[in-house]
């Protein structure tokens, strides 16, 4: 019998993005590992929030828009689990 294996921890596709002031650009989720039994469920919940929102935006896919010059964390929340992507917006 297989040993169920469970996530412990989210990972985002990149841990730093520039973009320039109205572009966008989309970070991916994953579950660590990712070969968990529950990955896709830790994966579908995720939520996604900016620390910034006058310069970057998030939509619950992880696509960023630039609004405006600065920088922004974006940080991926799954139940406990949390990872950021350190935004910098540029002209």
């Amino acid at each position: 019998m297989q040993k169920r294996v469970l996530s412990n921890g989210i990972t985002l596709s990149q841990k730093t993005a520039t973009i320039k002031v109205g572009a966008t650009k989309q970070v991916t989720v994953s579950a660590n590992p990712t070969n968990a039994s529950d990955a896709s469920d830790v994966v579908s919940a995720t939520t996604f929030s900016s620390s910034n929102e006058p310069v970057a935006t998030v939509k619950n896919d992880g696509t960023i828009t630039g609004v405006t010059v600065g920088s922004a964390t974006i940080t991926a929340t799954s139940g406990a689990f949390t990872a950021e992507v350190a935004v910098t917006v540029t002209e």
